[in-house]
């Protein structure tokens, strides 16, 4: 019999349609298993890691994470730079911003920072352990020479306060942002504070800093 052109029609769209459900799970298995990555990097670091561990994390065999993605190494670089991306893209546009005043930057660089670190308070030693053992690949990722360095926050900076280098301003100020997430563990072991306490804390934080900065730079 022969086949009507609506039928030939049918044939195709039923092929794209399976063509898309295809892609889409192929889709949602790579987020799951980098799902698992994130869980099981942040939980144990990349050392003690085994990609068995991340596929029993995904909920999938060996096997098909193996198909996904070929070596541990090749899963932790694309989980890395993720999180270098994620810990930078919150205040690299105010760093490079021309418009904005630099108290007004201190406020944003603060607020945001604080407020994505609260949200991934794991963040700051993933990404610490990374830049000990990677500094050179970590600073290429973030473009820390451009997006820094050369920003007009800096010159900012520079100009507020001539005798200070802007580096030790910049380090001043990333240190009181970060170290409180890397102390949070200790904080907590010792009884010092709680998760409810320490997002308080956070919180008043982000004032605090700013206030002690337009201090530094005043």
């Amino acid at each position: 019999m022969n086949k009507s052109k609506n039928d030939y029609t049918f044939e195709v769209i039923i092929r794209r349609m399976d063509q898309v459900l295809k892609a889409d799970e192929k889709l949602t298995t790579e987020e799951k298993i980098k799902e698992a990555a994130r869980i099981v990097f942040l939980k144990k670091g990349y050392a003690a890691t085994k990609t068995r561990d991340i596929a029993e994390q995904a909920g999938l065999n060996l096997a098909l994470l193996n198909y996904y993605f070929r070596s541990k190494e090749k899963l932790f670089e694309i989980i890395m730079m993720e999180k270098v991306q994620q810990l930078f893209a919150a205040i690299a546009p105010v760093f490079t911003d021309k418009e904005t005043s630099l108290n007004t930057k201190i406020d944003l660089i603060t607020t945001r920072y604080i407020d994505l670190l609260v949200k991934n308070t794991d963040l700051p030693l993933f990404v610490l352990s990374e830049i000990r053992n990677n500094p050179e690949s970590f600073s290429k990722a973030i473009h820390v020479d451009d997006v820094l360095l050369k920003s007009h926050f800096v010159k900012q900076l520079a100009e507020k306060k001539p005798d200070v280098n802007p580096v030790q301003l910049i380090m001043s100020l990333l240190g009181m942002l970060i170290f409180p997430f890397i102390a949070k563990p200790v904080l907590q072991a010792a009884g010092a504070v709680n998760d409810k306490m320490f997002e308080q804390l956070m919180g008043e934080r982000k004032e605090l800093v700013s206030k002690w900065m337009k201090l530094l730079v005043r």
